[in-house]
């Protein structure tokens, strides 16, 4: 029997086909140029130097002339001290409101700095201390009894094992004892095994990156012992709006490119009115400062405004002629700030109708959203 060309022996998508690439597979000749001109010292298992992960985060020009394209756009120095602190033995907390693309930061350093972003733990109110830890099979357990051969090494194991870096998604989210777990494998670096009177020590080269959100402090609070065990960065929303115009339109450019979608060069006037709507509902006040606004009981984060860019994108290519018009992106943005459709619809309303419908050139984007609205 053999095995079709789209898919791999463990009917896994190759990487030329999978919808969403892992950083290193996607990113893989930027990684390779990058460690091609890498001269400076690199810790102990380490792919690059962390200045050239620095570089691979944020994006430069190489001497040969390859273009590094930026993963993060934000404060270099906020990269600079995440590098450094996998660099020594303190795990590295991502902190910051939904969409300031902690978990695309997480993924990329451990993809620069180890090779593999894949030792991944999902954190969620069901994640059990085995997915810390390590589980067991209960075929090879009943048969033989607990041996290593019986034993499943979570990926921190593995991390730890081979000098890698593990990755921990959505921290808060995990239950209070199971975050307990991490203490020991943080504080001494050893993760011990009492069924079998051993325990795992981490080579160097190990360390932890984990991720929460600012809005997930009432879900699992991380105790104070734990929290001390790493260094936090927050990530901050965009500082300005054409920084933000600028991760939205790169982030469309790639998911629109694994899509299959055509390119929308004509759709940065949408791709602006969708942030800045986000913007102004989102901090309570219009860009010139002179209208206070009600805000709605959602983020709308950066990411959510890559999804309605995306998904209008989509329509205009499937359903429209190929250009991004404000008809593509109204639905988007009436699902993105309707949550409460009580309370949040009367914050919509009054918006479209004291601000979007007085604003100059924006009489389409009116009309479109109030064709959606009803």
């Amino acid at each position: 029997m053999t095995v079709p060309e789209t898919t791999t022996a463990v009917g896994q998508a190759s990487g030329a086909q999978a919808l969403r690439p892992h950083a290193e597979d996607a990113f893989a000749d930027e990684l390779k140029a990058l460690a091609a001109a890498d001269d400076r010292p690199r810790p102990a298992r380490w792919r690059l130097s962390p200045w050239a992960v620095a570089i691979y985060l944020q994006g430069g020009t190489l001497h040969d002339g390859t273009v590094i394209t930026p993963k993060y756009v934000g404060p270099r120095r906020l990269i600079e001290v995440a590098v450094t602190t996998l660099a020594t033995d303190r795990a590295l907390l991502l902190l910051g409101v939904p969409g300031t693309a902690k978990t695309w930061v997480s993924e990329h350093l451990a993809a620069a700095v180890s090779g593999d972003s894949t030792l991944l733990v999902q954190g969620t109110a069901g994640t059990p201390e085995e997915a810390v830890r390590y589980g067991w099979n209960y075929a090879q357990l009943l048969a033989h009894g607990p041996s290593r051969d019986a034993l499943v090494p979570s990926p921190l194991m593995r991390a730890m094992s081979e000098g890698m870096t593990a990755r921990v998604e959505e921290l808060t989210r995990i239950p209070a004892d199971v975050q307990d777990s991490l203490i020991t494998i943080l504080s001494e670096k050893t993760l011990p095994i009492p069924e079998l009177g051993q325990e795992v020590q981490a080579v160097r080269g190990f360390n932890v990156i984990a991720t929460a959100n600012d809005r997930d402090r009432g879900v699992n609070e991380l105790s104070s012992a734990l929290r001390r065990r790493f260094n936090t960065v927050v990530l901050p929303l965009p500082a300005t709006p054409d920084a933000e115009v600028d991760i939205v339109s790169r982030r469309v450019d790639q998911i629109g490119r694994s899509l299959d979608l055509p390119a929308a060069p004509e759709g940065l006037s949408e791709i602006r009115r969708v942030v800045t709507v986000f913007r102004e509902l989102r901090d309570g006040v219009t860009t010139d400062g002179r209208t206070k606004l009600k805000s709605p009981s959602g983020t709308l984060s950066t990411a959510e405004a890559i999804s309605v860019v995306t998904n209008g994108l989509a329509l205009a290519a499937h359903f429209g002629d190929g250009i991004l018009r404000p008809g593509d992106v109204a639905a988007g943005i009436l699902g993105a700030v309707v949550r409460d459709p009580a309370a949040d619809r009367v914050v919509w309303q009054e918006y479209l109708e004291t601000v979007v419908r007085e604003r100059d050139g924006w009489k389409d984007f009116y009309r479109a959203c109030r064709e959606v609205s009803v």
